[in-house]
């Protein structure tokens, strides 16, 4: 495969142009297999589960080994062109969305697990491993990875480690940045780093904290050494049913104030309950207004004496049907609506954008309420499933991307959502990362000397701004039309921000 070549540059439009000088240079570090760059070759990468948002990057880059990956940063660096890092493309806020005159960068051939020890309990594993093969390998030593995200079958480390992804079971065995010891990659120049190490701590600054969850800003993850833990004798579900959301609100702060952590605590309301049971048939109770999955493990006599606990919370805070699993067929039936709540929403919608912010779990029911009344004013259909043990919210708004009108009030419902959950002392984002989606929305939660201090950090790893540009950090610019706009709107009375 030849480059694309032309008789006279200056005649070519500058992205033709930047292309051309692209590839050529690529070519010289990689093998003609490993780019792309025809529109039909590249229109696959254009997006990544954030579908309402595309763009074609000038050039895939698909590398098989480190010091091919070293190349292409390096050559990029050395001509000021922008490179998206990604993996399995499985993220929701369009933080993978490429440059129009950047270089995609392919992490999907590192996808080896380099190392298991069931004696100290870690594996090190290449970027593109998928978070579920993890804990597949790890099995026959009676070990898993407990990071669990929704889209496990599919997603990456290196994607977990860029958004510090959660999971189902988040609640009592952390997010990613707590099962991680070391990651491994390169800078923007080409520049191996390391951050953190195989010991519980490592000297210096806590570098590890920043580089989980910095999405692809600061570096390009090669490497990741996790934790595994033993997997639980025993684990054991209730399915409880609510008549009324705030019942169900009130019952996920009152089990943790009983001094319980649950090995998983979700929550769904009623549209959701409906779609997944008509997908799945996971035997959810269709008149009820929500419905919690709290999960038990450990020893059978641990999950006996919790069980019996979060049973007696529950029922006190108002449920009208308790369900306890008796076995693990059971169990994985309780759970599967909730693993298939997007693609059982995709079944009832052409399309849904899911948000993701958090807020205190004593405002559950007020943020439920509070969506309620946003779907009549925004005339769209929500969905709602979370991880209520944290807060977390995923609302997924329902439309139809092919209508210009249901896409741009689907984006201001969205908005709302999130700022509502900054008023209500909550974040705008959980597990998914900010992107291109919430940009706007961290205008709201942060001040312009606090997105200066984040612009400081970038600016430490990547001087010039070519990793993954455009992304997570509004500028001074953009929240200042966004002021405006919500000023002219009748949100805020003046324009500063943030105002809540």
């Amino acid at each position: 495969m030849n480059a694309p070549t032309s008789t006279l540059q200056g005649d070519i439009p500058q992205r033709a142009q930047r292309q051309l000088q692209a590839v050529q240079a690529l070519q010289k570090v990689l093998p003609a297999h490993a780019l792309l760059w025809n529109n039909e070759d590249t229109t696959p990468y254009e997006c990544d589960g954030l579908t309402a948002y595309r763009e074609r990057p000038l050039v895939v880059a698909l590398p098989e080994t480190y010091q091919e990956i070293q190349a292409v940063l390096k050559t990029c660096h050395a001509m000021d062109i922008p490179v998206v890092a990604r993996g399995a493309g499985t993220g929701l806020s369009g933080g993978a969305m490429p440059h129009r005159l950047g270089v995609t960068l392919s992490l999907a051939k590192f996808n080896k697990i380099l190392k298991l020890d069931p004696v100290s309990r870690t594996a090190v594993v290449q970027g593109g491993v998928r978070n579920l093969a993890i804990s597949e390998a790890a099995a026959p030593h009676g070990l898993y990875y407990a990071p669990d995200p929704s889209s496990q079958i599919a997603c990456t480390i290196g994607g977990n480690v860029a958004e510090n992804s959660g999971g189902v079971h988040c609640l009592k065995y952390g997010l990613t940045v707590h099962n991680v010891l070391k990651v491994r990659g390169f800078t923007i120049e080409g520049d191996e780093v390391e951050f953190g190490g195989d010991a519980l701590d490592a000297a210096g600054y806590d570098l590890m904290s920043i580089i989980v969850g910095s999405e692809g800003m600061l570096a390009v993850t090669t490497e990741v050494t996790v934790r595994l833990i033993p997997r639980p004798q025993l684990a054991r579900c209730i399915m409880a049913s609510f008549d009324d959301l705030r019942k169900a609100g009130d019952a996920v702060a009152s089990v943790i104030a009983a001094g319980i952590i649950p090995a998983g605590l979700e929550m769904m309301d009623k549209p959701m309950t409906i779609a997944v049971e008509d997908f799945v048939h996971a035997g959810y109770d269709l008149s009820a207004e929500a419905i919690l999955l709290c999960e038990s493990d450990g020893t059978a006599e641990e999950v006996e004496e919790e069980i019996g606990r979060m049973s007696e919370v529950l029922t006190r805070c108002g449920a009208t049907a308790i369900a306890v699993s008796q076995n693990e067929t059971e169990r994985l039936r309780f759970w599967s609506g909730r693993k298939n709540a997007f693609p059982a929403s995709g079944r009832i919608s052409p399309d849904y954008m899911c948000m993701d912010s958090t807020i205190p779990r004593k405002r559950l029911a007020d943020i439920l309420l509070a969506i309620a009344e946003m779907e009549k004013k925004y005339q769209l259909r929500c969905a709602n499933v979370f991880h209520a043990g944290d807060g977390n919210l995923h609302p997924l708004i329902l439309f139809d991307a092919n209508d210009a009108d249901q896409l741009q009030r689907c984006e201001l419902f969205g908005a709302d959502i999130l700022e509502t959950s900054v008023a209500m002392g909550g974040t705008v984002t959980g597990e998914h990362g900010v992107g291109v989606e919430k940009l706007n929305s961290m205008c709201v939660q942060f001040s312009a000397e606090e997105n200066e201090q984040m612009f400081g950090v970038k600016r430490a790893f990547d001087a010039r701004g070519l990793l993954n540009p455009g992304k997570v950090i509004p500028t001074l610019n953009r929240c200042a039309e966004y002021g405006k706009m919500l000023v002219r709107a009748g949100k805020i009375a003046h324009p500063d921000l943030p105002r809540f």
